[in-house]
C-alpha cells in the first residue's frame, strides 16, 4: 500500500502560510510590500489587540479588477513574473505570488479594491482559505484588506504568539524600517484607534529619519560618501564612530529597496568601521544598494530576507570603502571646525555701584556674616568681607583668590590659540581631560585615549613600512580544519603570505604551518586558526597586513600611553592635540572608545535653562 498520499488543499495552504505568516508582523510587511509595489503613495495600517484581532491595511495604489482581484487569492498567481527568466531580474518586493492566499488561509479575510478609472470596485469574503462571497464595492481607488481573528483556524501556532504590546512593537518595528526605506510614501500606523505614528511623504531620507527618530539621532549620523561605480551605487547613513549598539537591530540595509539580512554586507560593515568601534558593538547603519537585478538573487530564502550576491567580494569591498571615506570625511569636518576660531569673548564691562539705602544696609551686613558663616562650616574657608562703613553708599565686591598656576597653563604673554588650529585650551579635568573650546562650544579629550590613538598609528605604519616580522618553527604545526575553513585559508594564501603566514596544505582539510607572525598566538592553533578565519572574511583588498597583530599593538601602546593623573604642559598638550587631529580616525581609540566628545552652545544653554 502506498505511503506517500497528497495533501488536502486547505493543509497545503496552511503549510504554505507557516513560511510567509509567522506573525502579525509577517501579515503587515507581504501587505506593506505589496501596496509599495503598487505604487501607491499613502499606505496606513491600523491594528487591534497586537495585530490578532484586526490587521487593515489600506493604500492608494493602481488596484485591481474583478477578475485580478479573483485571481490574486489562487496560489503562485502574480503579475510580477512571467517566466523562469524573470527570477534572474527581480526588481519588485514580491514575486511569487504566495503571501494573500497563505494570509486568506490562516483567518477571516476582507479585500476591496478598485482602479483609479473604474466606478465600482470589488469586495471579496474569505474564510479559512474559502470565498464566502464576492460582490461590488464602492471603495476609494486602491485597495483595503482586512485580516480578521488570525490563527483562528490554527490554535496550535496561535499559541505561540505574545502579548498585544509584544506583537504591536514588532509590527511598528517592521513599519518603521518600511518607512525609512521608501521616504518618499507616506505612512500611517493607528493602534486600537489611537495615532501611534504618521510619516508624511518626504524628498530625503534624511527628513524621513529626522521625522521617525529626532534631530538629535540625526546629528549621531553621517551621509554615506561614495563614488558610483558602473551597477553599483551606495546611499544613507552610518553612525559616526564611537556611536554603536549592543544589537544588530539598528543595521537597517535595503538592496533594490528590499530590507534584507546579508552577511557580506555585515563584513563590509566590520572591515570598514574596524578600530572605530568596541568590540561586540554594532554600528547604527540606514544603508541602501542599488545594484543590478541580475547580479543579486533575492528567491534564496522563504520570507525573502536574505540575498545573494553574484560578486560578493566586490560589494564587500565597495561596503568597506564607502565607510572609511565617510569616517574620514567626518575627520575633516572636525578639521574645520578646529580651524575655526573660537567665538570671541566681549571686554567685561563692570556692573555700576548700586545705591543701597541707609535702612536696609544694617539687613544686608547680616545676611553676608550668616553666608560667611554657612560657608566656612559646609565648606573651604572663604576670605573675611570688609564690613561697610556707616556712610557708605555702596557695596564693596567681594575678594577673590587668585587661581594658582599648574603645568598646563601656558605664559601669560603667549597666546592660547593654536596657530594651526583655531582651538583654545583652557585647561585640564580631574587630570585626565583636556577642555578646549572651539567655534562651536567645548571640547573634552581624554588624554590618555588620544595618545592611544597616535602611538597605536605610528607604531602600525613604522611596522607596515618595515614588514611584517615572521617567526619560523622548529617544529611546524599540523592544523586540521574543516573543508569550508580549508577553502577560505587556500583562497587567501597570497593574503596569508603577506601577513606574516608560511602554510601549505598537508592532507585532507589539514595545514602544514612552518611560521607564524610574531604576534600570532600558538598556545591553540585550531583555535587561532579559526579565528583567523573570522577575520579573513571580513578583509577586503585594502586591509592591512597586521590585521592579526593589531590586538598586540593596541594593548602596547595601552601600556606606553599618557595616563590618567601625569601631569602635562601646555605645549605637550598643545602637540598632542595637532597629532590627535592628524591620525586617519582621531575621534576615537585603538578599542573604539572615544577620543573627544563635543558639547555645543545650544547643549550648554539648554543644561542652563538659557532656552528650550
Amino acid at each position: 500500500m502506498s505511503q506517500i498520499k497528497l495533501l488536502p488543499d486547505e493543509v497545503a495552504s496552511q503549510v504554505a502560510a507557516g513560511e510567509v505568516v509567522e506573525r502579525p508582523a509577517s501579515v503587515v510587511k507581504e501587505l506593506v510590500e505589496n501596496s509599495i509595489d503598487a505604487g501607491a503613495s499613502r499606505i496606513e495600517v491600523a491594528i487591534a489587540q497586537g495585530g490578532m484581532s484586526v490587521i487593515r491595511v489600506v493604500d492608494n495604489g493602481i488596484g485591481m479588477d474583478r477578475d485580478d482581484a479573483l485571481l490574486s487569492l489562487e496560489r503562485h498567481a502574480t503579475s510580477k513574473i512571467r517566466s523562469g527568466l524573470d527570477l534572474a531580474r527581480i526588481c519588485t518586493l514580491g514575486f511569487r505570488g504566495e503571501a494573500l492566499p497563505s494570509i486568506a488561509s490562516v483567518c477571516r479575510f476582507q479585500m476591496a479594491t478598485r482602479t483609479h478609472q473604474a466606478v465600482e470596485g470589488t469586495e471579496i469574503l474569505v474564510n479559512g482559505g474559502k470565498i464566502d462571497s464576492v460582490q461590488a464595492s464602492g471603495e476609494a481607488p486602491g485597495t483595503l484588506i482586512e485580516a480578521r481573528s488570525l490563527f483562528y483556524n490554527l490554535p496550535a501556532r496561535r499559541k505561540f504568539l505574545r502579548s498585544d504590546n509584544t506583537e504591536t512593537s514588532h509590527v511598528q518595528h517592521q513599519l518603521l524600517l518600511q518607512a525609512i526605506g521608501h521616504p518618499s510614501i507616506g505612512f500611517v500606523f493607528v493602534r486600537d484607534r489611537d495615532l501611534v505614528f504618521q510619516a508624511p511623504p518626504t524628498k530625503s531620507l534624511a527628513d524621513r529619519i529626522r521625522d521617525l527618530r529626532g534631530a538629535e539621532f540625526l546629528e549621531q549620523l553621517l551621509e554615506v560618501q561614495f563614488e558610483p561605480r558602473e551597477g553599483l551605487r551606495l546611499s544613507g547613513f552610518i553612525g559616526r564612530a564611537g556611536v554603536s549598539r549592543s544589537t544588530k537591530a539598528e543595521q537597517v540595509i535595503f538592496v533594490n529597496g528590499r530590507l534584507v539580512d546579508n552577511i557580506t554586507m555585515q563584513h563590509g560593515l566590520r572591515e570598514g568601521y574596524h578600530t572605530a568601534l568596541m568590540k561586540g558593538q554594532y554600528p547604527i547603519t540606514f544603508l541602501f544598494i542599488e545594484i543590478d537585478p541580475e547580479t543579486v538573487d533575492v528567491n534564496v530564502h522563504p520570507a525573502k530576507r536574505e540575498v545573494r550576491f553574484h560578486e560578493p567580494d566586490k560589494i564587500r569591498d565597495a561596503v568597506a570603502q564607502a565607510v572609511q571615506r565617510t569616517l574620514e570625511s567626518d575627520r575633516g569636518r572636525w578639521s574645520q571646525v578646529f580651524q575655526k576660531p573660537a567665538k570671541p569673548v566681549p571686554d567685561r564691562v563692570l556692573p555700576q555701584p548700586v545705591r543701597v539705602p541707609q535702612a536696609e544696609q544694617s539687613v544686608l551686613r547680616k545676611e553676608r556674616i550668616e553666608f560667611q558663616a554657612l560657608s566656612t562650616e559646609s565648606r573651604t574657608p572663604v576670605p573675611p568681607i570688609n564690613s561697610l562703613p556707616v556712610h557708605s553708599a555702596s557695596i564693596d565686591p567681594v575678594p577673590v583668590d587668585p587661581i594658582p598656576e599648574s603645568p598646563w597653563v601656558p605664559p601669560a604673554d603667549t597666546s592660547e590659540v593654536s596657530p594651526e588650529h583655531q582651538f583654545k585650551i583652557i585647561g585640564i579635568l580631574g587630570k585626565l581631560y583636556i577642555l578646549m573650546e572651539n567655534e562651536q562650544g567645548l571640547v573634552l579629550v581624554d588624554q590618555h585615549a588620544a595618545h592611544e590613538r597616535i602611538l597605536f598609528e605610528q607604531l602600525r605604519s613604522q611596522m607596515e613600512s618595515e614588514g611584517v616580522p615572521t617567526q619560523r618553527l622548529l617544529i611546524p604545526l599540523t592544523v586540521q580544519v574543516t573543508p569550508k575553513d580549508y577553502d577560505w585559508i587556500t583562497i587567501n594564501a597570497e593574503a596569508l603570505e603577506k601577513m606574516g603566514f608560511i602554510l601549505e596544505p598537508f592532507g585532507d582539510s589539514t595545514l602544514k604551518i612552518d611560521g607564524i607572525p610574531q604576534f600570532f598566538r600558538s598556545d591553540d592553533p585550531a583555535l587561532a586558526v579559526r579565528h583567523l578565519v573570522d577575520e579573513l572574511r571580513s578583509m577586503t583588498t585594502t586591509t592591512s597586513r597586521l590585521r592579526m597583530g593589531e590586538d598586540v599593538i593596541a594593548k602596547t601602546v595601552c601600556r606606553h600611553a599618557i595616563k590618567a593623573n601625569d601631569q602635562l604642559r601646555f605645549p605637550e598638550i598643545e602637540r598632542l592635540i595637532k597629532d590627535l587631529l592628524a591620525c586617519e580616525l582621531p575621534y576615537c581609540c585603538p578599542h573604539g572608545r572615544p577620543t573627544m566628545i563635543q558639547m555645543g552652545y545650544s547643549e550648554l544653554e539648554k543644561k542652563f535653562g538659557r532656552k528650550v
